[in-house]
């Protein structure tokens, strides 16, 4: 008999006092949710606190545990640091939630674990070394530089076609990925692109073909995109694997789902169906107005479907001004209540061409003449911060499309946070997130920094095989010497130099060490010498100061304001945020948010039947306006202001000159 749990209020409370503040409750709204054990879409507004609402849900679940019918729970992030929170706040408090049969993770490690590497080890009886999209490309462009030595059997006359097609068309080889069409598989110029087609050039599919097959079934080493098709292949052929996964996933989770790509949202739409053939409860839980992070599919296209539908519209984060115009940008519809009783107007800066690169620090002073008034706390909660939807940098000097670097020359693109293989020894230690307290992850970089060496010296395992973290501890633990203890011993002074900033000496250290660990294998340093003398892309200043690594930061007597993109935000609390308006795509003469949202900035709510390109820019306007908890600003060029902007209510906006007094 399946097991019948109803939530009570002691439930409730019990998680209140573990997740909120002494005094603090739920309330209804939030109180509805955390009880309902039905598959529901939760649409949830910025700062409504859905997170800790599921949060409390799992603690409660966690009472229940083990589960009489020996079903388990699988609750699904699209990021590490979002699965990373989830552990952090009650990990302690849910010991069986993160062991069998329960499973917490994003989207791309329950994919890989439960469908695409079993497939992979039925199919070639090993797993793969890696799934890493860096690795991937790194050896694919390994590959692509020297194509003659994987001919793969065409005769010279034939590959000559494949070789002037690689100098050609080098980029298309970074995307193409496998697919399955009507149970064949195909080539596709992405994951969720079109078939690839190249007329009268069999012999360069042919090729194409062959070298996919070599990296992901010779080489073992899969891109992210691949674990997606061999998850699709795998249940194509054994159907029933999805039974199984809802008779072991009773409640299924999914956090983020706006952020779920088209090919993630049909695995699992596949996996546990949406009608009543299936086995589990299923809840979905997002804000659909914040979807930003769709790759290959259309940034406007509603991935999305939304089925029986709970509201979350309270926002303990927005006050009552900055929700009444956040909302004029939602394309769902669903109201937004501002319970923040912050009452801050917001601001428009406007600028000139001259003018442009002062819009940051007036923002400071605004900030600054605030907290002189009592409005914005001296020591705020949350950080300061000014972003932008278009990051670029302009092409020439007669360039006048505005991007963040016209408001702020300086600005740096950091490293992908996901990437973890690099092209030199010292940035697998200065890339290290210098807000990560735990050692585990700091000593995966280290362990991925000796791998890459042996990678790099062409230091194989058996069978041709490229070292793995788990083979290379276990050949370790194998010697007769202590070699294995003394690395461990390593690992955690690095790691611990790195927690308190002493990166630099733990670069030399791990350098002074490499002759030592390449000895385990008789060979000496050898080819990765560019690779461990290598300068990193980041500048320390030669006093050694790691501070200046904080790149992007505009300080003005104390005031902090971190600059960046919107997407760099999303999901970020802020105590102020400044919009900064940048050129995307002309259409219809119109290029700039003030233009193409003139309506919702005067008060007209979004339509449905609103254009692409307008959707898009309300979608990022929406992410970017819904950050801060006291004040809220836009920088608006002079001229547009003029032209869209004059007759906005002055009961909703304070305009401030960037210019003069």
């Amino acid at each position: 008999m399946p097991q019948n749990i109803n939530i009570s209020d002691q439930d409730i409370e019990y998680a209140e006092k573990i997740l909120l503040p002494e005094g603090k409750v739920f309330d209804q709204e939030r109180r509805d949710f955390i009880r309902c054990l039905k598959t529901i879409d939760l649409q949830a507004v910025p700062g409504s606190g859905k997170t800790t609402a599921l949060l409390a849900k799992l603690l409660i679940l966690e009472r229940y545990m083990p589960f009489q019918d020996g079903h388990g729970v699988l609750v699904i992030s699209h990021t590490n640091a979002a699965v990373d929170e989830i552990k952090e706040r009650i990990g302690k408090h849910c010991p069986q939630l993160f062991s069998y049969p329960n499973f917490v993770g994003t989207i791309q490690s329950f994919v890989n674990r439960f469908l695409a590497v079993p497939f992979y080890m039925n199919s070639l009886k090993e797993r793969p070394l890696r799934i890493d999209a860096n690795l991937y490309n790194e050896r694919l462009s390994e590959i692509i530089n020297n194509p003659w030595a994987y001919k793969f059997g065409l005769s010279n006359e034939n590959f000559n076609k494949v070789y002037r097609f690689i100098k050609r068309s080098e980029r298309m080889f970074y995307k193409y990925r496998f697919g399955i069409d009507k149970d064949k598989i195909i080539l596709k110029e992405s994951l969720n692109g079109t078939q690839v087609q190249i007329k009268d050039k069999k012999n360069i599919l042919t090729w194409l073909r062959k070298l996919k097959i070599h990296i992901l079934c010779t080489e073992k080493i899969l891109h992210y995109d691949d674990a997606y098709f061999l998850a699709n292949r795998y249940i194509k052929k054994n159907p029933t694997i999805t039974t199984l996964l809802q008779k072991r996933f009773k409640y299924v989770l999914v956090d983020e789902m706006q952020d779920m790509d088209i090919h993630q949202y049909n695995l699992i739409e596949t996996i546990f169906k949406p009608d009543e053939s299936t086995q589990s409860v299923v809840q979905r839980i997002g804000d659909k107005n914040q979807a930003i992070f769709n790759s290959d599919s259309s940034p406007t296209k509603d991935i999305w479907t939304q089925r029986k539908v709970m509201y979350l519209n309270g926002s303990h984060r927005l006050s009552s001004k900055i929700a009444d115009l956040v909302q004029k940008f939602a394309l769902t519809g669903n109201p937004i209540t501002g319970n923040n009783p912050i009452e801050i107007k917001p601001i428009i800066f406007i600028y000139t061409d001259d003018t442009i690169e002062l819009v940051i620090p007036k923002y400071a002073d605004k900030i600054k003449e605030l907290q002189k008034g009592g409005l914005i706390p001296e020591s705020p909660r949350h950080k300061f911060t000014a972003i932008a939807w278009r990051k670029g940098q302009n092409t020439s000097a007669k360039d006048s499309r505005i991007t963040l670097s016209t408001y702020w020359p300086h600005f740096k693109k950091s490293k992908p946070k996901e990437q973890i293989d690099f092209k030199v020894l010292e940035d697998y230690i200065l890339y290290i997130n210098k807000d990560v307290k735990t050692l585990r992850p700091i000593q995966n970089n280290i362990i991925n920094l000796l791998l890459e060496i042996l990678h790099i010296e062409k230091i194989s395992h058996k069978k041709n095989n490229y070292y793995s973290k788990k083979r290379l501890l276990n050949f370790l633990k194998l010697r007769e010497n202590n070699d294995y203890e003394e690395l461990k011993s390593k690992l955690y002074e690095w790691s611990m130099g790195c927690i308190k900033e002493k990166k630099l000496d733990v670069i030399k250290n791990i350098k002074d060490y490499i002759p030592t660990f390449l000895s385990f294998f008789d060979r000496e340093i050898n080819l990765s010498t560019q690779f461990i003398l290598g300068k990193s892309e980041i500048s320390l200043a030669s006093n050694e100061n790691e501070n200046d690594l904080e790149m992007n930061i505009f300080n003005s007597e104390g005031i902090k304001i971190e600059i960046g993109s919107v997407h760099s935000v999303k999901g970020q609390t802020h105590t102020a945020t400044l919009y900064l308006e940048t050129y995307f795509y002309k259409d219809g003469g119109k290029s700039y948010e003030s233009q193409r949202l003139a309506g919702q900035f005067l008060g007209t709510p979004i339509t449905k039947s609103a254009g692409k390109r307008v959707k898009q820019s309300a979608k990022m306007v929406y992410v970017g306006f819904s950050r801060p908890t006291h004040l809220l600003g836009i920088a608006i060029h002079q001229d547009r202001y003029k032209s869209y902007l004059s007759q906005i209510d002055g009961n909703c906006w304070d305009i401030v000159k960037v210019w003069g007094n």
